[in-house]
């Protein structure tokens, strides 16, 4: 059974850029901390030039907005930080606020598994101006790299077409939290099992494991080495052929499997983990079979990702079963999910009216989205139509209009009737949680799921389909009008 997460207790409240206390300090300075504000956490591009990306990061976002505290240590540490004039940066008065915080804040967000795209929200926090300022960082930290790594999982599954992918990054991630979150959201995207143990142990994903090239290397021959794993472990048996030469281990790990046979047991299959795959594979596949082995699976390792095993796949390959790891768990060719946290309106107190905000820029994709937001997806008899993003405080007419937000001559309107869905679900309301989130086994199906939904053409790896997204035509133009009325105000 999975135990409950304890990554982000005891406190983690300095888990944060400098900026966001300074930015508070001042806040609570000026008074500007009875203002409310409302943030959107969004990105700006799909991963891996990619057509779609899977949500994933919000149950560990949740641990760390329920337990963010200050403590006294954080206090204290604080207490020592200086400005250029050599005084004390924060006054004692502004750290025992910190003290007596309360994260009472609304989080509305989409469901861990949501395939989501560019500019749409995947987590809204409105409330006052302080605690929304120091969830910024934290946020984003843990949805980033979630995402990334849940979308690179499905883009390899894609590939691997219903085959087993195993995910074993660990020794390859960033850091021990890395390789945590990493397994967690490989799992999300679709793997089947886990190197990593403790990850298994704490999210109660399966974990897999056999033997090593070091085994093989610690015995006076591979057949040994093969045989003496069988007898401790002969419920466990996929052997590593390629320590000596690829085909002779094959040869080896089926006399073994005939030992295996002989005493109740079933050789599960052989591993390579080098070589040319693909015809490797198919000798592998031929020999098992002629050993009367057609069961035992074909395993492949070595730098794996979506393309090279669609390649493989392409090639004919008799590969059964995927290990991957680094380019997973890395999200290799991606850095990092470019995700944001941007202001979309603010209010002198809970009881006044919104204004709404945005931040111009020269380059369009940067260029804000005001309002608290939201995204209704509208569906078909085949699978989603279109997501378009509007503004709870206009609301959305029964036959929205959407406007492409990078080419606002590219409009689409929606018939009334349409079936549709809300993605963000609340989740905390005045700091207190009311979604309850499902289990990673849940999660792992909505992934599959929603990607079952799309066009073909939004899942393909070269030159996807984009698809629909866009603002909903009064929140397209009240944007607009703010941003020319910003270009004439005076700087």
């Amino acid at each position: 059974m999975p135990v409950p997460s304890q990554l982000y207790r005891p406190s983690l409240a300095l888990l944060t850029d400098y900026y966001e206390l300074t930015m508070a300090y001042a806040a609570w300075k000026s008074g500007a901390a009875a203002k409310q504000a409302s943030f959107t956490l969004s990105f700006r591009s799909n991963p891996f030039h990619g057509g779609f990306t899977v949500a994933a990061g919000l149950e560990h976002a949740m641990d760390l907005v329920a337990h963010l505290r200050f403590s006294d240590e954080d206090l204290a540490w604080l207490a020592t930080q200086a400005g250029a004039d050599g005084a004390p940066l924060f006054e004692g008065g502004f750290l025992d606020a910190l003290r007596a915080l309360e994260v009472d804040v609304d989080v509305d967000a989409a469901p861990e598994g949501t395939v989501v795209f560019p500019t749409e929200p995947l987590v809204r926090v409105t409330g006052p101006v302080i605690p929304c300022m120091l969830l910024e960082t934290p946020l984003l930290a843990v949805v980033n790299f979630q995402t990334l790594v849940a979308t690179k999982a499905a883009r390899v599954c894609l590939a691997a077409g219903g085959d087993p992918v195993l995910e074993f990054g660990l020794r390859r991630a960033q850091g021990i939290d890395g390789g945590l979150a990493a397994s967690r959201a490989a799992y999300v995207g679709g793997c089947a099992a886990t190197s990593n143990t403790l990850a298994a142990r704490l999210y109660g994903i399966p974990g897999k494991g056999t033997h090593a090239h070091s085994w093989v290397m610690l015995h006076a021959s591979e057949r040994e080495a093969f045989l003496e794993y069988a007898k401790a472990m002969p419920a466990n048996c996929v052997f590593l052929v390629d320590t000596y030469g690829s085909l002779d281990g094959i040869r080896n790990a089926v006399e073994v499997g005939r030992w295996l046979r002989e005493h109740g047991h079933e050789l599960l299959g052989v591993r390579l983990d080098s070589g040319d795959l693909a015809w490797l594979s198919i000798q592998a596949r031929r020999m098992l079979d002629e050993a009367g082995f057609p069961r035992a699976a074909v395993y492949a390792s070595n730098e794996l990702d979506e393309i090279i095993i669609q390649s493989l796949k392409d090639q004919g390959a008799r590969i059964g079963v995927w290990g991957v790891g680094t380019r997973l768990v890395t999200g290799q060719d991606d850095g990092a999910l470019g995700g944001v946290y941007k202001l979309g309106a603010v209010r002198a107190s809970p009881d006044a009216r919104w204004e709404h905000r945005v931040k111009v820029s020269e380059q369009a994709a940067k260029t804000t989205i005001p309002g608290l937001l939201q995204v209704r997806r509208f569906s078909g008899p085949q699978g989603f139509l279109a997501d378009v993003v509007y503004d709870e405080l206009t609301g959305l007419p029964a036959s929205p209009v959407m406007v492409d937000p990078l080419d606002p001559t590219r409009r689409r309107q929606l018939a009334e009737g349409t079936p549709a869905e809300d993605l963000l679900v609340p989740v905390f309301r005045g700091g207190r949680q009311v979604y309850a989130p499902p289990p990673l086994d849940a999660v792992r199906a909505r992934t599959q799921a929603q990607l079952a939904r799309f066009h073909a053409g939004v899942k393909r790896f070269v030159n996807p389909h984009q698809f629909p997204v866009g603002l909903e035509r009064g929140l397209h133009d009240l944007r607009t009008e703010l941003v020319l009325a910003a270009r004439r105000a005076p700087i």
